[in-house]
């Protein structure tokens, strides 16, 4: 079994255990706290800004060079645009318990820090091709959304990556193109307009000098 080294690997992995177990913690609170005991898949912990924590726990244990890259790549890029966004509508980060809206605004604080971290790190990846491979982690998670979206729909509403295309869109800007356009070309400028919004972190971060 490969050991954690100290440093990067080790503020990921101790980062990712603690949103695991805050993740828990929301989860149980959510069952039993709010809903008396019924899940629901609303909140299944698979969004764009749940990814970091599954990153953050499995990234000391990546040997390869590239996958490492990848992950900070994304981190830095698609993570950080993530928790920059939410602020922009708050409205996801509330809820009828006042402990569970403290843990998603703390939640999404912590990501802007292991955002910034992870393009601060020597290890990740700021060529194009850097920012390819994290696109790809994005990609694999939009599909691996659709997957649960698909599967689960009959177990209650749920929107993972928010492109489930039987919800309606709700976020700013893009509920206004699906009135016009659609609720499936809605998803699909939403998607691209991620990627281009993470574009725009990674020219930044190619232009930052890590001593």
């Amino acid at each position: 079994m490969r050991r954690i080294r100290p440093g990067l690997d080790r503020g990921l992995f101790i980062t990712g255990l603690l949103l695991l177990i805050s993740e828990i913690w929301k989860q149980w609170c959510l069952t039993f706290v709010v809903n008396g005991g019924v899940y629901q898949w609303w909140y299944f912990p698979f969004q764009l800004c749940s990814l970091p924590m599954y990153l953050a726990l499995i990234f000391p244990w990546m040997k390869k060079k590239e996958i490492r890259g990848a992950i900070l790549t994304f981190l830095m890029d698609y993570s950080l645009l993530g928790s920059i966004m939410v602020w922009a509508d708050q409205s996801g980060l509330h809820y009828p318990l006042a402990a569970l809206t403290v843990h998603s605004y703390l939640w999404h604080i912590v990501l802007m820090a292991v955002g910034i971290v992870a393009g601060l790190s020597r290890e990740a990846d700021r060529s194009r091709a850097g920012f390819v491979h994290g696109t790809l982690i994005y990609g694999t998670g939009c599909l691996a959304a659709s997957l649960i979206n698909y599967f689960c729909n009959e177990m209650g509403e749920i929107n993972m990556f928010y492109i489930n295309p039987t919800c309606p869109v709700t976020q700013p800007v893009f509920r206004q193109i699906a009135a016009y356009l659609g609720r499936i070309p809605a998803i699909y400028i939403y998607m691209g307009a991620t990627v281009l919004g993470a574009g725009v972190l990674h020219w930044v971060w190619r232009r930052i000098k890590i001593t």
